[in-house]
């Protein structure tokens, strides 16, 4: 084996070479434990035979920081495994955290309350230099007690208010451009599935597509879920029960948005004869469903990449903007959104 040609070898080079993943050479080269003595060994020579040496300014922090930073997330783990979104969030944030040699702890807990017990518990064990905070919801605690626990954090989404560098979305933007798309094709009522109210990033998105229909002429609803296929399908129904009934809905995520599709085909509706569909977070789903899912779309990998980036300069003590904008959105348009025709049932809006 031979050294790279052209750039620096990184982690990702030697775990590639090792046969083994990045975390466990992080392990490895930095003597924690999390790997056999036969993993170690192989990683320390596969190194060694490739040429590679620790980034300077990534050793000189090593000294003096544990090597490790926490993503706490309080969702279950059934829809961590249903949704795209996390697994590419954290593949994006672990390849930008591997280039430094630095690990990723991760822990599922039931709520917002769990996770600042589990920030508590680390900060006390020094378990982490910092964490990275998703998710956030309306009168979160979270911040509030990273602020007063000295616990470097970068934020994803979130408010101003919440004191902490962030990692800002183009939700209002991308709001606009759907509910524009909608208009141009000649839709009056339309409807957004969302996921849980108590999301802030959801509440915001509710409030932007509210607006942006009225702004427009056209006829809003909002209903409530909890971003599963199962709630994505009773709230489809019960819009499609109603006799002025949406020509277009819009979903928060791609697996409700794939769950509605199944459902109204199982109905008789026609998509998008009768009804238009918009998914949120374009996936390899949207494109694998016939018809393929008009989509929102935006780089969750990149977006993983620059929290964990940020974070990484935080410690390092580098000065960070409060807030940096996130990877853009941009709609994807699909066969799953069209003209509304006349479909079955849709007579004209009411009241």
């Amino acid at each position: 084996m031979t050294a790279r040609a052209g750039g620096r070898l990184t982690i990702a080079d030697v775990a590639r070479a090792a046969g083994v993943s990045t975390s466990a050479v992080s392990y490895a080269l930095n003597g924690k434990p999390g790997v056999s003595e036969a993993t170690r060994a192989r990683v320390i020579e596969v190194a060694g035979e490739l040429g590679w040496r620790p980034h300077s300014a990534a050793r000189s922090l090593s000294a003096a920081r544990t090597g490790t930073v926490g993503l706490v997330l309080a969702r279950p783990a059934s829809t961590l495994g249903d949704e795209s979104f996390y697994m590419q969030l954290i593949t994006g944030i672990e390849a930008e955290l591997a280039e430094q040699g630095t690990g990723l702890l991760l822990q599922l807990v039931a709520d917002e309350d769990a996770c600042v017990e589990v920030y508590r518990r680390w900060a006390a064990q020094g378990r982490v230099d910092g964490v990275l905070v998703t998710d956030v919801v309306r009168e979160d605690p979270r911040p509030a007690f990273l602020r007063g626990a000295a616990l470097p954090a970068v934020v994803m989404g979130g408010e101003v208010a919440a004191g902490l560098p962030r990692v800002v979305g183009d939700d209002q933007w991308a709001v606009q451009q759907v509910v524009e798309h909608l208009a141009q094709l000649g839709h009056q009522r339309i409807a957004r599935v969302s996921g849980h109210p108590g999301f802030l990033h959801v509440h915001q998105r509710d409030e932007a597509f509210v607006a942006a229909a009225r702004s427009a002429g056209l006829r809003p609803q909002v209903v409530p879920t909890d971003f599963t296929a199962q709630a994505s399908r009773r709230a489809t129904a019960g819009l499609l029960a109603h006799r002025a009934r949406p020509t277009a809905v819009v979903y928060d995520n791609d697996v409700m948005a794939v769950a509605a599709l199944a459902a109204v085909h199982a109905q008789g509706v026609r998509v998008p004869e009768d009804l238009s569909l918009v998914a949120w977070d374009d996936s390899t789903l949207c494109s694998l469903v016939h018809p393929r899912l008009t989509a929102v779309a935006r780089d969750i990998r990149a977006l993983g990449a620059l929290a964990a980036r940020r974070l990484l300069a935080l410690l390092s003590g580098a000065q960070v903007e409060v807030d940096e904008p996130g990877p853009p959105s941009h709609l994807v348009v699909r066969e799953s959104t069209a003209a509304p025709g006349p479909g079955p049932g849709l007579g004209p809006a009411r009241g």
